[in-house]
């Protein structure tokens, strides 16, 4: 796996090149605690995307003029890029999609559902993310298959011994998040996909809080597929990753039928691409595929160890400053956690914490972030969730702690 890093993780230097934050909101500087929905944008990913549209935009793969070859190979070369990026053994093995659930969609119907039988089991785990869930409850009525969930330590920690009471000799697909988006928990991939093949079982993962927050190998995970979304990789919205093992996602059929994932078309019938231009209908995402490139090398740049330093380095003190605040209570504290801190406070619902806290600049989120049966499972509504990414500032949880002292002054 490539991974160049800077000689020296310069903090102010990397928020320099995210130019919304240097903006104000209601009159103050801005905090951005959101990341793990979508992450700001680098000055490198605006004028990529810029570019793309401005210098060489043409339609890709078709045409013979310049513009068209000069964007055909601007947009191959991202898979190359995402592949050194993740492990793959090759860019044929990524596919480009408009985003971790199309991604999640495309497994489930074009994998699952051609081979799932009756009483068969997909079994995902409660912390997963609605993405994550839905789609096998599709196959599942399609196929008459059955999705189960395993639950967390009560920390939110992982427990292989809870995971192998749900398996069964029915299981089929283990499917989980590498990182929860609600409790930062980070999952053993790999001791859980050598669980999954020794059952003769497919393993998925939903990478969108992984690849985002610290080194991934693919190869060393031992997945069968890993997906993520290019927005919360500080890249634009509407692109996503699909990588697949060579052998699997030749025996796939495809998701959807069109231009250039084809073969020979005859009014009678058709014949299709190989893997992955088979799976990629359509024009696609170009200028945005080409900004997900850009994205890549930002991070590569700067290093994905150096990254996941300095985030532990920021979550680490989040929790110690917001323990400190009366009231508070911390949702999902499992040793070497990543990526984001929930919480509620027994004095305000978290809508009400997030929007006072919004006077003061500071952006959180509030709700059940996409993982209701998580939710259920915790018996709580909702709960408020500040996330970190590579510009967070340990100064940015003092701002939050202040401003949640504000909302005990107001309800308490």
């Amino acid at each position: 796996m490539m991974d160049g890093t800077r000689r020296n993780f310069d903090l102010e230097a990397i928020r320099a090149d995210f130019p919304i934050l240097s903006r104000e909101v209601h009159g103050k500087p801005l905090v951005y605690l959101d990341s793990a929905a979508s992450a700001q944008k680098p000055t490198q990913v605006l004028d990529a995307l810029m570019s793309a549209y401005q210098d060489t935009y043409a339609n890709v793969h078709r045409g013979l003029h310049f513009l068209s070859e000069a964007s055909t190979d601007l947009y191959e070369a991202v898979r190359g890029k995402v592949a050194g990026f993740i492990g793959a053994a090759s860019g044929d093995e990524i596919v480009l999609t408009s985003g971790a659930t199309m991604s999640l969609n495309l497994i489930a119907r074009c994998w699952a559902q051609p081979r799932l039988q009756p009483g068969d089991e997909i079994l995902i785990s409660i912390a997963e993310h609605h993405a994550n869930i839905v789609p096998w409850q599709m196959v599942a009525e399609a196929t008459g298959a059955k999705v189960r969930a395993f639950t967390l330590e009560d920390d939110g920690a992982f427990s292989m011994a809870r995971l192998k009471a749900e398996m069964s000799e029915r299981t089929r697909i283990i499917s989980v998040p590498h990182v929860s988006n609600v409790l930062g928990t980070v999952f053993p991939v790999a001791e859980i996909a050598d669980l999954a093949h020794d059952a003769g079982a497919l393993m998925v993962v939903d990478g969108c809080q992984g690849v985002f927050h610290m080194p991934v190998d693919v190869t060393a995970l031992g997945a069968d597929f890993y997906v993520f979304s290019a927005h919360k990789l500080y890249g634009p919205n509407g692109v996503g990753v699909l990588w697949g093992r060579s052998e699997i996602l030749a025996e796939m059929p495809p998701f959807l039928g069109g231009g250039d994932m084809i073969d020979r078309v005859t009014i009678e019938a058709s014949t299709y691409a190989e893997p992955p231009v088979r799976f990629e209908a359509g024009t696609p995402a170009i200028a945005e595929t080409i900004a997900l490139g850009a994205a890549v090398d930002f991070v590569q740049s700067i290093g994905m160890d150096a990254i996941r330093a300095h985030e532990q380095q920021v979550l680490n003190y989040a929790h110690q400053r917001l323990s400190a605040v009366e009231g508070l209570n911390l949702i999902g504290t499992a040793p070497g956690k990543s990526g984001v801190v929930s919480f509620t406070m027994d004095c305000a619902h978290p809508h009400d914490i997030s929007t006072i806290i919004d006077n003061d600049g500071v952006a959180i989120r509030a709700g059940h972030h996409c993982a209701q049966p998580l939710m259920d499972h915790l018996d709580l509504p909702s709960t408020a969730r500040a996330s970190v990414g590579v510009y967070t500032r340990t100064e940015d949880f003092d701002a939050l702690a202040n401003s949640l002292e504000k909302v005990r002054r107001i309800f308490g």
